[in-house]
């Protein structure tokens, strides 16, 4: 490991991320933007070439592209980023879904409003890639804590840590 990295994962929140889930879910990020990249050329080229104006044939291929990139993104943070996590929670996958699908557009506001606020400050690629950093990472917390359910552990270990204490002790045997 780099003497940087090994900084970097002794800074309090830096390293909470770099240690745990986020470099998983980095790279199924980067998965899904080659997927989105695939279909909304198999879109704009192929599937959808029939489509005119060409304003309308670019809606139908962003849209298909970002839902493919999107359950690509969920199957994957499921099977692999919070494996350990899907005997525990008990949500639906459908319902999982919807909620993985809410925090994506959280995100995007957030990368959105984040891009807007900066880019009177800095270039607008620049302003678009800090959004980016924040939203992501904004991203991975609320998937983390809602849709995979670290929320829901914690809830349930805490309820049955009170239980267990709540319980009158044994008499005594004689």
């Amino acid at each position: 490991m780099t003497p940087l990295l090994q900084r970097l994962y002794h800074l309090p929140l830096v390293g909470w991320v770099l240690r745990h889930r986020f470099p998983r879910f980095a790279v199924v990020g980067a998965s899904g933007t080659v997927v989105n990249l695939v279909v909304l050329y198999l879109g704009q080229e192929f599937l959808f070439r029939a489509i005119e104006p060409e304003g309308t044939r670019l809606n139908f291929s962003l849209s298909l592209a970002v839902f493919v990139a999107t359950i690509n993104n969920f199957t994957w943070n499921r099977l692999w980023t919070w494996h350990d996590r899907r005997e525990h929670i008990r949500t639906p996958v459908v319902l999982q879904f919807a909620q993985y699908g809410v925090a994506c557009w959280l995100g995007i506001l957030l990368q959105f409003v984040i891009t807007k606020l900066l880019v009177g400050h800095v270039h607008y690629l620049v302003a678009n890639v800090v959004a980016i950093v924040i939203a992501s990472v904004a991203n991975f917390v609320v998937n983390d804590n809602w849709t995979f359910g670290r929320l829901r552990l914690l809830l349930r270990r805490a309820r049955h840590h009170a239980h267990a204490h709540d319980k009158p002790a044994d008499p005594p045997r004689d």
